[in-house]
């Protein structure tokens, strides 16, 4: 099953996890980003960094934000420390946060499709 199946409604079970969503979604940008940086274990400044790039400079998180969110994740269980190494703590997602990545990024999928077709039917009523 890809990413893009993972049903929507209610209380979905996916790697051994009752996950109801509706307490996660939808994701702030900021937050989707830190999420989907962390598709490999990295430390603050990295991250920054990564997010940075991964949004074409549209998404830039300062330090503050980032450990606010770092807190906030790591609470709901969708981000770990895996580990710690010259004051640097080292930042990996969960099962958990893998899935509501996985969630979002279907209600992302749907929303463009649907943005296109929106977008089609505005051209098309241009060229009349």
């Amino acid at each position: 099953m890809s990413s893009l199946d993972i049903p929507s409604r209610g209380i979905n079970k996916g790697a051994g996890l009752d996950i109801n969503y509706t307490k996660y979604l939808p994701l702030s940008e900021a937050t989707y980003y830190v999420l989907a940086a962390l598709q490999e274990p990295l430390h603050g400044y990295a991250l920054m960094q990564k997010v940075e790039a991964m949004s074409e400079r549209q998404v830039v998180i300062g330090p503050g934000t980032l450990y606010g969110a770092f807190s906030a994740l790591e609470k709901q269980g969708l981000i770990e420390k895996v580990s710690e190494a010259e004051r640097r703590k080292i930042y990996g997602l969960t099962a958990k946060g893998r899935l509501v990545l996985a969630e979002q990024v279907r209600r992302l999928a749907i929303m463009v499709r649907n943005g296109q077709f929106a977008l089609v039917d505005i051209k098309e009523g241009e060229a009349a």
